[in-house]
């Protein structure tokens, strides 16, 4: 199935819309000290399916961030790649024969390779996957998943996480629409608290690396009120001035930030890949939460990003469900009030290289499990 598998430079991948898939996101990560690989490898139409003509080759990489989990032992780490999606029947097989490519390429004390697929969950598709209010039943029993995605491989050597690292649902916005029309999709307490926080005199620009302490202040307070994980500053700075432009896959980066009457009450980071703008980090303050500034911040990242091309939206992150008993809950209210597709994938897939260790590192996440994304 995979043909002409090589290692390559990380200027050399592909311009993509998935930020984790790109060489910025590389050099965000070369910048806290965690090193990446990417590779280049071709697949024959026919090895995909669909309506791809069978005589024609499809090239694509992937982005490989190395982890270091102690002083003997790394993991593989491949954020929402691979990007090339198979059809369901070839899925399981693509990611074996990917795997057993890089393996080659990775150190000796590399444990494991971790996908976090953002390919969409063969289990949120037909109405047999939904109740009839629409709620999504989620995915089946871990065993079941596993013999779903191992069909037709040699090893049967794929494994559901116990977690997911990114998030693995999202909405999507389409920003073909005019604006009239954006507004018209959104639910009317939404649309009514956009112009409520304008009325009310919030203002929202565009913040330089100077204004990172006023981020961080928020995004610390933020953390603690949500019990979700909390970077370090220098991990914002980097990436809000790393951009990768001598590569094949820049970002463009915008702090945004909402205040009133000179008091920032919520800020964001929008990234600009390819077609589509990301909403990657938020933060909101706990003060004046009556003037609704989260949702103009919001509405200034949608018109941003349609101003600068972009034709889809990612609003990275909800709740599987209206669940209110889910820490994500609010998110999903909230976002979900701006219209949308909701997106459902995979989440994350091991394929184990030493099957001892990996069994102890597996044991290990059921003690530790937790939500942050990378």
């Amino acid at each position: 199935m995979i043909r002409d598998f090589r290692r390559k430079d990380i200027e050399e991948v592909f311009r993509t819309p998935i930020v984790q898939q790109t060489a910025f996101w590389s050099e965000v990560k070369r910048r806290m000290g965690i090193s990446s690989i990417a590779c280049n490898f071709r697949v024959p139409g026919s090895d995909i399916g669909g309506t791809i003509d069978s005589d024609v080759s499809i090239t694509s990489d992937v982005l490989v961030v190395m982890r270091q989990i102690d002083q003997n032992h790394s993991i593989a780490y491949v954020p929402y790649g691979p990007e090339l999606d198979p059809m369901d029947e070839f899925r399981g097989i693509f990611l074996e024969e990917l795997s057993e490519c890089l393996r080659s390429q990775l150190p000796d004390d590399c444990i494991m390779i971790r996908y976090d697929l953002a390919w969409d969950s063969f289990w949120a598709r037909g109405d047999d996957a939904f109740t009839p209010e629409g709620i999504w039943l989620g995915p089946p029993a871990q065993q079941i998943q596993e013999l779903r995605f191992n069909y037709g491989t040699v090893s049967h050597n794929l494994r559901k996480a116990y977690s997911n690292i990114l998030p693995s649902n999202t909405i999507f916005l389409d920003l073909k629409k005019d604006d009239e029309s954006l507004l018209r999709s959104m639910k009317p307490k939404t649309k009514y608290n956009i112009g409520l926080a304008i009325r009310k005199g919030v203002r929202v620009s565009v913040a330089g690396t100077e204004d990172l302490s006023r981020w961080y202040t928020l995004y610390t307070e933020t953390a603690r009120r949500n019990g979700f994980f909390l970077h370090n500053i220098e991990h914002f700075r980097a990436v809000l001035t790393s951009t990768a432009e001598n590569s094949q896959s820049p970002a463009r980066v915008f702090l945004l930030m909402a205040e009133h009457e000179n008091e920032p009450l919520a800020a964001m980071f929008l990234v600009i890949t390819g077609n589509r703008g990301t909403y990657l980090y938020g933060a909101s303050s706990s003060s004046k939460r009556n003037l609704m500034a989260t949702y103009a911040l919001q509405w200034r990242a949608i018109l941003l990003s349609k101003e600068l091309g972009c034709t889809e939206y990612d609003m990275f992150g909800i709740a599987p469900n209206p669940d209110p008993d889910h820490p994500m809950y609010g998110l999903y209210r909230f976002k979900t009030g701006f219209g949308g597709e909701i997106r459902r994938s995979m989440g994350c897939w091991d394929y184990p290289l030493d099957s001892r260790v990996y069994s102890y590192f597996a044991a290990s996440e059921l003690t530790s499990q937790g939500y942050h994304t990378d």
